[in-house]
C-alpha cells in the first residue's frame, strides 16, 4: 500500500483577543459560540491530516474514495480556520471610514468609503457564507468578492483584506433573521489598524 508522503505538526487554536468580548452589537454569547466553531475546525484539520498519513493512494478515485473525502473536507476545515483567523484578528476596532492605505485603497478602487460600504453589505446579503474585500494582484485593485463556503475562495491570486462572516452563527443569537443590522455592527467594530498592518506587510501598491 502507497501512502502519501509528507509531514505534519498538529495546531493549537490561536487565542481569542480580550477586546472581542466587548464588542459594540456583537455579544459576547456569539463570539464564545463562534470561537467553539473555530476550535472545532482547528481539531478537524488536526485529525484528517493524520488520517492523510496512512491513506491508500492506490484506491483514489473521484466518484469516491477515502483519499478524495479527506481530501475536499481538509480544503473546508482549513478554510474554515483561515477564514476565522480573519475574521477575529481585524474585529475589536472602532469602526468608522477606513484610514491610512486602506482608505486610500478603497476611495482609489470604489469611490469613497461610503461606496465600499455599500457594495460590501450588498456582497455579504448575497453571500451563503463569507464576503471578503480582496486585493487582486493580477488586476491590481480591490473587489468584494461572495464565497458560499469556507473552501470557497475569493479568486486565485487575491488577498482577502476584509473578512465578512455571513453564515447565520455569527449572528443567530444576536440578530436571528436581520443579517443586515448584523453586517452594520460587523462594520462598525472593524479594527483598521490591523487591516492597515495587513497590507503593509503584503506590500500592496497604491
Amino acid at each position: 500500500m502507497s501512502t502519501l508522503a509528507f509531514q505534519f505538526e498538529e495546531i493549537a487554536p490561536r487565542e481569542l483577543k480580550p477586546a472581542l468580548h466587548d464588542l459594540d452589537g456583537i455579544s459576547r454569547e456569539t463570539i464564545d459560540a463562534h470561537y467553539k466553531l473555530y476550535q472545532g475546525y482547528v481539531g478537524k484539520r488536526n485529525e484528517i491530516l493524520g488520517k492523510l498519513a496512512e491513506v491508500d493512494l492506490g484506491g483514489a478515485n473521484q466518484a469516491y474514495s477515502e483519499l478524495r473525502v479527506l481530501k475536499v473536507e481538509l480544503s473546508f476545515a482549513i478554510g474554515g480556520i483561515k477564514n476565522h483567523e480573519l475574521y477575529f484578528e481585524h474585529l475589536g476596532g472602532p469602526g468608522g471610514d477606513p484610514d491610512g492605505a486602506i482608505g486610500d485603497l478603497i476611495r482609489r478602487d470604489f469611490g469613497s468609503a461610503g461606496a465600499w460600504r455599500d457594495d460590501l453589505k450588498a456582497t455579504g446579503m448575497a453571500g451563503r457564507g463569507w464576503a471578503w474585500t480582496a486585493y487582486d494582484w493580477d488586476e491590481g485593485r480591490l473587489f468584494n468578492y461572495v464565497g458560499d463556503a469556507q473552501n470557497t475562495y475569493p479568486i486565485w491570486n487575491a488577498t482577502p483584506l476584509v473578512a465578512l462572516d455571513v453564515y447565520e452563527h455569527a449572528y443567530w443569537l444576536d440578530y436571528q433573521t436581520d443579517r443586515a443590522s448584523y453586517i452594520d455592527a460587523f462594520l462598525a467594530n472593524l479594527d483598521w489598524s490591523v487591516v492597515n498592518a495587513w497590507v503593509a506587510g503584503y506590500q500592496i501598491p497604491r
